[in-house]
Protein backbone atom coordinates (compact mmCIF):
# COMPACT_ATOMS: atom_id res chain seq x y z
CA UNK A 1 0.00 0.00 0.00
CA UNK A 2 2.98 2.12 0.70
CA UNK A 3 4.51 1.50 -2.11
CA UNK A 4 1.46 2.33 -4.54
CA UNK A 5 0.98 5.82 -2.65
CA UNK A 6 4.39 6.63 -3.18
CA UNK A 7 4.23 5.91 -7.04
CA UNK A 8 1.06 8.61 -7.38
CA UNK A 9 3.55 12.01 -6.94
CA UNK A 10 5.82 9.74 -10.33
CA UNK A 11 3.02 8.57 -12.32
CA UNK A 12 1.39 12.47 -11.84
CA UNK A 13 5.14 13.76 -13.34
CA UNK A 14 4.56 11.85 -16.37
CA UNK A 15 0.98 13.17 -17.10
CA UNK A 16 2.04 16.77 -16.53
CA UNK A 17 5.48 15.96 -18.79
CA UNK A 18 3.42 14.23 -21.80
CA UNK A 19 1.30 17.45 -21.67
CA UNK A 20 4.33 19.64 -21.96
CA UNK A 21 5.98 17.81 -24.65
CA UNK A 22 3.23 17.88 -26.46
CA UNK A 23 2.71 21.80 -26.15
CA UNK A 24 6.61 21.77 -27.17
CA UNK A 25 6.41 20.02 -29.89
CA UNK A 26 3.71 22.09 -31.26
CA UNK A 27 5.93 25.07 -30.81
CA UNK A 28 8.48 23.84 -32.77
CA UNK A 29 6.29 22.78 -35.51
CA UNK A 30 4.69 25.76 -35.92
CA UNK A 31 8.01 28.00 -35.57
CA UNK A 32 9.65 25.51 -38.52
CA UNK A 33 6.49 25.48 -40.74
CA UNK A 34 6.00 29.46 -40.07
CA UNK A 35 9.83 29.78 -41.45
CA UNK A 36 8.90 27.41 -44.70
CA UNK A 37 5.59 29.14 -45.21
CA UNK A 38 7.41 32.85 -46.17
CA UNK A 39 9.38 30.86 -49.12
CA UNK A 40 6.14 30.02 -50.88
CA UNK A 41 4.20 31.70 -53.11
CA UNK A 42 3.96 32.48 -56.87
CA UNK A 43 7.50 33.74 -56.64
CA UNK A 44 9.99 31.03 -54.78
CA UNK A 45 12.20 32.32 -52.58
CA UNK A 46 15.12 30.03 -51.41
CA UNK A 47 14.75 29.03 -47.56
CA UNK A 48 18.34 30.38 -46.57
CA UNK A 49 18.04 33.95 -48.44
CA UNK A 50 14.24 34.01 -46.22
CA UNK A 51 16.37 33.51 -42.46
CA UNK A 52 19.06 35.73 -44.07
CA UNK A 53 16.64 38.53 -44.58
CA UNK A 54 15.00 38.11 -41.23
CA UNK A 55 17.66 38.03 -39.60
CA UNK A 56 20.09 40.93 -40.83
CA UNK A 57 17.61 42.71 -44.02
CA UNK A 58 19.32 40.95 -47.06
CA UNK A 59 20.71 42.70 -49.59
CA UNK A 60 18.29 41.91 -52.17
CA UNK A 61 15.43 44.44 -51.52
CA UNK A 62 12.91 42.43 -53.95
CA UNK A 63 13.21 39.70 -51.42
CA UNK A 64 12.98 42.29 -48.52
CA UNK A 65 9.83 43.67 -50.26
CA UNK A 66 7.73 40.28 -50.46
CA UNK A 67 9.04 38.70 -47.52
CA UNK A 68 7.76 42.19 -45.12
CA UNK A 69 5.27 43.31 -47.15
CA UNK A 70 3.39 40.30 -48.19
CA UNK A 71 4.38 37.10 -46.86
CA UNK A 72 5.80 37.73 -43.22
CA UNK A 73 2.22 39.88 -42.13
CA UNK A 74 0.06 37.18 -44.02
CA UNK A 75 1.77 34.41 -42.60
CA UNK A 76 1.23 36.01 -38.80
CA UNK A 77 -2.06 36.53 -39.36
CA UNK A 78 -2.90 33.31 -39.79
CA UNK A 79 -0.99 32.40 -36.78
CA UNK A 80 -2.70 34.76 -34.60
CA UNK A 81 -6.00 34.22 -36.44
CA UNK A 82 -6.29 30.90 -35.83
CA UNK A 83 -5.00 30.93 -32.39
CA UNK A 84 -7.56 33.70 -31.59
CA UNK A 85 -10.39 31.40 -33.02
CA UNK A 86 -9.47 28.36 -31.74
CA UNK A 87 -9.08 29.83 -28.64
CA UNK A 88 -12.45 31.41 -28.56
CA UNK A 89 -13.89 27.82 -29.22
CA UNK A 90 -12.10 26.04 -26.61
CA UNK A 91 -13.55 28.45 -24.16
CA UNK A 92 -17.20 28.47 -25.18
CA UNK A 93 -17.20 24.82 -25.29
CA UNK A 94 -16.01 24.94 -21.75
CA UNK A 95 -18.27 27.87 -20.01
CA UNK A 96 -21.39 26.03 -22.42
CA UNK A 97 -20.45 22.40 -22.02
CA UNK A 98 -21.32 21.84 -25.35
CA UNK A 99 -18.85 20.02 -27.80
CA UNK A 100 -20.83 22.12 -31.03
CA UNK A 101 -20.44 25.58 -29.20
CA UNK A 102 -18.13 27.89 -31.56
CA UNK A 103 -18.39 31.46 -33.15
CA UNK A 104 -19.81 29.77 -35.95
CA UNK A 105 -22.18 27.83 -34.99
CA UNK A 106 -23.33 30.77 -32.06
CA UNK A 107 -24.29 33.20 -34.90
CA UNK A 108 -21.14 35.59 -34.77
CA UNK A 109 -19.82 34.80 -37.71
CA UNK A 110 -23.43 34.80 -39.52
CA UNK A 111 -23.60 38.62 -37.73
CA UNK A 112 -20.39 39.64 -39.10
CA UNK A 113 -21.35 38.45 -42.48
CA UNK A 114 -24.67 40.45 -42.61
CA UNK A 115 -23.08 43.95 -41.23
CA UNK A 116 -20.69 43.21 -43.99
CA UNK A 117 -23.11 43.00 -46.84
CA UNK A 118 -25.18 45.73 -45.52
CA UNK A 119 -22.04 48.28 -45.20
CA UNK A 120 -21.12 47.13 -49.02
CA UNK A 121 -24.84 47.83 -50.30
CA UNK A 122 -25.31 50.82 -48.21
CA UNK A 123 -22.11 52.08 -50.01
CA UNK A 124 -23.43 51.53 -53.41
CA UNK A 125 -27.18 53.03 -52.70
CA UNK A 126 -27.36 55.45 -50.12
CA UNK A 127 -23.47 56.52 -49.81
CA UNK A 128 -22.77 57.05 -53.68
CA UNK A 129 -20.90 60.09 -53.83
CA UNK A 130 -19.27 59.73 -50.09
CA UNK A 131 -15.59 59.32 -50.19
CA UNK A 132 -15.67 58.08 -46.54
CA UNK A 133 -18.70 55.50 -47.29
CA UNK A 134 -17.03 54.24 -50.60
CA UNK A 135 -17.07 50.57 -51.36
CA UNK A 136 -13.27 50.70 -51.74
CA UNK A 137 -12.70 51.09 -48.15
CA UNK A 138 -12.49 48.52 -45.96
CA UNK A 139 -13.09 50.29 -42.61
CA UNK A 140 -17.05 50.97 -43.57
CA UNK A 141 -17.15 46.92 -44.19
CA UNK A 142 -14.81 46.03 -40.88
CA UNK A 143 -16.94 48.74 -38.68
CA UNK A 144 -20.08 47.29 -40.02
CA UNK A 145 -19.43 43.95 -39.32
CA UNK A 146 -17.55 44.19 -35.64
CA UNK A 147 -20.75 45.98 -34.68
CA UNK A 148 -22.66 43.33 -35.86
CA UNK A 149 -20.66 40.70 -34.09
CA UNK A 150 -20.89 42.53 -30.84
CA UNK A 151 -24.66 43.13 -30.91
CA UNK A 152 -25.10 39.54 -31.79
CA UNK A 153 -23.18 38.56 -28.99
CA UNK A 154 -24.40 41.44 -26.29
CA UNK A 155 -27.69 39.62 -27.40
CA UNK A 156 -26.88 36.22 -26.59
CA UNK A 157 -25.48 37.30 -23.02
CA UNK A 158 -28.27 39.69 -22.07
CA UNK A 159 -30.75 37.02 -22.76
CA UNK A 160 -28.21 34.56 -21.18
CA UNK A 161 -28.03 36.37 -17.64
CA UNK A 162 -31.41 37.19 -17.42
CA UNK A 163 -32.29 33.26 -17.73
CA UNK A 164 -29.48 32.48 -15.30
CA UNK A 165 -26.59 31.87 -17.58
CA UNK A 166 -27.90 28.52 -18.73
CA UNK A 167 -25.72 27.17 -21.27
CA UNK A 168 -28.57 25.55 -23.50
CA UNK A 169 -30.17 29.63 -23.58
CA UNK A 170 -27.06 30.67 -25.06
CA UNK A 171 -26.55 28.43 -27.79
CA UNK A 172 -30.38 28.17 -28.71
CA UNK A 173 -30.34 31.88 -29.09
CA UNK A 174 -26.58 31.68 -30.86
CA UNK A 175 -28.70 29.48 -33.34
CA UNK A 176 -31.64 31.47 -33.73
CA UNK A 177 -29.50 34.76 -34.00
CA UNK A 178 -27.46 32.59 -36.95
CA UNK A 179 -30.44 31.56 -38.88
CA UNK A 180 -31.77 35.40 -38.24
CA UNK A 181 -29.07 37.36 -40.02
CA UNK A 182 -28.42 34.78 -42.45
CA UNK A 183 -31.67 35.25 -44.12
CA UNK A 184 -30.95 38.84 -43.57
CA UNK A 185 -27.76 38.37 -45.93
CA UNK A 186 -29.70 36.73 -48.34
CA UNK A 187 -32.16 39.14 -48.38
CA UNK A 188 -29.29 41.68 -49.17
CA UNK A 189 -27.47 39.99 -51.78
CA UNK A 190 -30.84 39.54 -53.49
CA UNK A 191 -31.18 43.20 -54.14
CA UNK A 192 -27.76 43.77 -54.86
CA UNK A 193 -26.12 44.21 -58.43
CA UNK A 194 -23.32 41.89 -59.71
CA UNK A 195 -20.25 44.34 -58.39
CA UNK A 196 -21.93 44.67 -54.70
CA UNK A 197 -22.92 41.14 -54.90
CA UNK A 198 -19.38 40.35 -55.75
CA UNK A 199 -17.87 42.51 -53.01
CA UNK A 200 -19.92 40.48 -50.41
CA UNK A 201 -19.15 37.06 -51.73
CA UNK A 202 -15.54 37.98 -51.33
CA UNK A 203 -15.36 39.31 -47.72
CA UNK A 204 -17.33 35.96 -46.78
CA UNK A 205 -14.16 34.07 -47.85
CA UNK A 206 -11.57 34.50 -45.08
CA UNK A 207 -8.71 35.82 -46.23
CA UNK A 208 -5.35 36.34 -44.13
CA UNK A 209 -4.03 38.60 -46.79
CA UNK A 210 -6.20 41.67 -46.12
CA UNK A 211 -4.49 42.83 -42.61
CA UNK A 212 -1.90 45.49 -42.97
CA UNK A 213 0.92 45.97 -40.12
CA UNK A 214 -1.75 48.23 -38.25
CA UNK A 215 -4.56 45.83 -38.28
CA UNK A 216 -2.10 43.16 -36.96
CA UNK A 217 -0.85 44.81 -34.00
CA UNK A 218 -4.18 45.83 -32.94
CA UNK A 219 -5.43 41.95 -33.49
CA UNK A 220 -2.20 40.26 -31.74
CA UNK A 221 -2.43 42.71 -28.65
CA UNK A 222 -6.08 41.76 -28.28
CA UNK A 223 -5.59 38.16 -28.50
CA UNK A 224 -2.41 38.23 -26.66
CA UNK A 225 -4.88 39.78 -23.87
CA UNK A 226 -7.86 37.86 -24.26
CA UNK A 227 -5.51 34.47 -23.96
CA UNK A 228 -3.90 35.44 -20.85
CA UNK A 229 -7.35 35.89 -19.11
CA UNK A 230 -7.86 32.78 -20.56
CA UNK A 231 -4.85 31.14 -18.94
CA UNK A 232 -5.41 32.55 -16.06
CA UNK A 233 -9.58 31.53 -15.32
CA UNK A 234 -8.01 27.75 -16.48
CA UNK A 235 -8.68 26.46 -13.11
CA UNK A 236 -12.46 28.08 -13.17
CA UNK A 237 -13.02 26.01 -16.88
CA UNK A 238 -11.89 22.67 -15.25
CA UNK A 239 -14.41 23.47 -12.30
CA UNK A 240 -16.89 23.86 -14.39
CA UNK A 241 -16.50 20.85 -16.90
CA UNK A 242 -17.88 18.71 -13.92
CA UNK A 243 -21.29 20.68 -13.52
CA UNK A 244 -22.69 23.92 -12.07
CA UNK A 245 -23.53 22.30 -9.00
CA UNK A 246 -20.07 21.21 -8.67
CA UNK A 247 -18.37 23.80 -9.88
CA UNK A 248 -20.56 26.56 -6.81
CA UNK A 249 -19.48 23.80 -4.31
CA UNK A 250 -15.43 24.25 -5.25
CA UNK A 251 -16.24 27.76 -4.64
CA UNK A 252 -17.02 28.94 -8.37
CA UNK A 253 -19.36 31.92 -9.57
CA UNK A 254 -20.41 29.82 -12.53
CA UNK A 255 -22.66 32.98 -13.76
CA UNK A 256 -20.02 35.39 -13.71
CA UNK A 257 -17.20 32.94 -15.19
CA UNK A 258 -19.42 32.14 -18.22
CA UNK A 259 -20.81 35.05 -19.19
CA UNK A 260 -17.28 36.90 -18.71
CA UNK A 261 -15.96 34.16 -20.64
CA UNK A 262 -18.31 34.34 -23.29
CA UNK A 263 -18.02 38.31 -23.81
CA UNK A 264 -14.12 38.23 -23.86
CA UNK A 265 -14.48 35.10 -26.32
CA UNK A 266 -16.80 37.08 -28.71
CA UNK A 267 -14.97 39.96 -28.24
CA UNK A 268 -11.73 38.57 -29.91
CA UNK A 269 -13.92 36.69 -32.52
CA UNK A 270 -15.74 39.98 -33.52
CA UNK A 271 -12.54 41.73 -33.97
CA UNK A 272 -10.65 38.88 -35.97
CA UNK A 273 -13.73 37.93 -38.36
CA UNK A 274 -13.63 41.97 -39.10
CA UNK A 275 -10.38 41.46 -39.72
CA UNK A 276 -9.69 38.82 -41.76
CA UNK A 277 -13.51 37.53 -42.75
CA UNK A 278 -15.19 34.53 -41.90
CA UNK A 279 -12.71 31.22 -40.80
CA UNK A 280 -14.89 28.25 -40.69
CA UNK A 281 -14.52 25.24 -38.80
CA UNK A 282 -10.71 26.39 -36.71
CA UNK A 283 -12.66 26.97 -33.75
CA UNK A 284 -14.93 24.01 -33.84
CA UNK A 285 -12.37 21.62 -34.67
CA UNK A 286 -8.80 22.55 -33.27
CA UNK A 287 -10.18 22.04 -29.48
CA UNK A 288 -11.37 18.59 -29.97
CA UNK A 289 -8.40 17.63 -31.87
CA UNK A 290 -6.56 18.61 -29.12
CA UNK A 291 -8.62 17.62 -26.08
CA UNK A 292 -8.15 13.76 -27.72
CA UNK A 293 -4.63 14.03 -27.18
CA UNK A 294 -4.11 15.56 -24.18
CA UNK A 295 -7.50 15.90 -22.40
CA UNK A 296 -9.27 18.59 -20.65
CA UNK A 297 -7.19 19.89 -18.59
CA UNK A 298 -7.62 23.88 -19.35
CA UNK A 299 -3.97 24.62 -17.99
CA UNK A 300 -2.61 22.57 -21.00
CA UNK A 301 -5.71 22.60 -23.31
CA UNK A 302 -5.84 26.56 -23.61
CA UNK A 303 -2.06 26.60 -24.72
CA UNK A 304 -2.13 23.95 -26.77
CA UNK A 305 -5.35 25.10 -28.58
CA UNK A 306 -3.72 28.38 -29.09
CA UNK A 307 -0.81 26.82 -30.91
CA UNK A 308 -2.84 23.96 -32.51
CA UNK A 309 -5.39 26.97 -34.06
CA UNK A 310 -2.52 29.00 -34.86
CA UNK A 311 -0.91 25.74 -37.20
CA UNK A 312 -3.76 24.74 -39.04
CA UNK A 313 -4.82 27.87 -40.37
CA UNK A 314 -1.09 28.09 -41.81
CA UNK A 315 -0.97 25.19 -43.02
CA UNK A 316 -4.74 26.06 -45.08
CA UNK A 317 -2.66 29.49 -46.12
CA UNK A 318 0.04 27.50 -47.13
CA UNK A 319 -2.03 25.18 -49.36
CA UNK A 320 -4.10 28.18 -50.71
CA UNK A 321 -1.21 29.79 -52.23
CA UNK A 322 0.66 27.03 -53.91
CA UNK A 323 -2.60 24.71 -55.19
CA UNK A 324 -3.47 26.70 -58.08
CA UNK A 325 -0.08 29.37 -58.42
CA UNK A 326 0.05 31.83 -59.23
CA UNK A 327 -3.43 32.44 -57.88
CA UNK A 328 -3.98 32.85 -54.24
CA UNK A 329 -7.38 31.20 -53.28
CA UNK A 330 -8.97 32.44 -49.62
CA UNK A 331 -7.96 30.04 -46.85
CA UNK A 332 -11.82 29.58 -45.55
CA UNK A 333 -11.83 27.63 -48.38
CA UNK A 334 -9.66 25.31 -46.95
CA UNK A 335 -10.33 25.50 -43.65
CA UNK A 336 -13.62 24.33 -44.86
CA UNK A 337 -12.58 21.20 -46.33
CA UNK A 338 -10.10 20.46 -43.81
CA UNK A 339 -12.74 20.88 -41.26
CA UNK A 340 -16.02 19.30 -42.34
CA UNK A 341 -14.41 15.81 -42.44
CA UNK A 342 -12.16 15.95 -39.44
CA UNK A 343 -15.20 16.76 -37.65
CA UNK A 344 -17.43 14.19 -38.68
CA UNK A 345 -14.86 11.93 -38.45
CA UNK A 346 -14.60 12.77 -34.30
CA UNK A 347 -17.87 12.61 -34.36
CA UNK A 348 -18.15 9.19 -35.48
CA UNK A 349 -15.29 7.97 -33.61
CA UNK A 350 -16.89 9.68 -29.98
CA UNK A 351 -19.94 8.13 -30.63
CA UNK A 352 -18.28 4.63 -31.45
CA UNK A 353 -16.28 4.95 -28.05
Amino acid sequence: MHFENASIPHEYYNYINKKILFIFSLVLTLTLLFIISLSFGSIEIDLFEVIKTLLTFGEDKRVELILLNIRLPQALTAVVAGSGIATSGAVMQSVLRNPLASPFTLGISHASAFGAALAVILSGTVFVNSEIFNLSNPLLTISASFFFSIVTSTIIIFIAKNKGASPQVMVLTGIALGSLFGAGTMLIQYFADDVQLAAMIFWTFGDTARTNWNELQILSVLTIVSQFFFIVNSRYYNAMIMGDETAKGLGVKVETVRLTGMAIASLLTSVTISFVGIISFVGLVAPHIVRRLIGDDHRFLIPAVMLAGGLILLCADIVARLIFLPHVLPVSIFTAFLGAPVFIYLIIKGSRQ
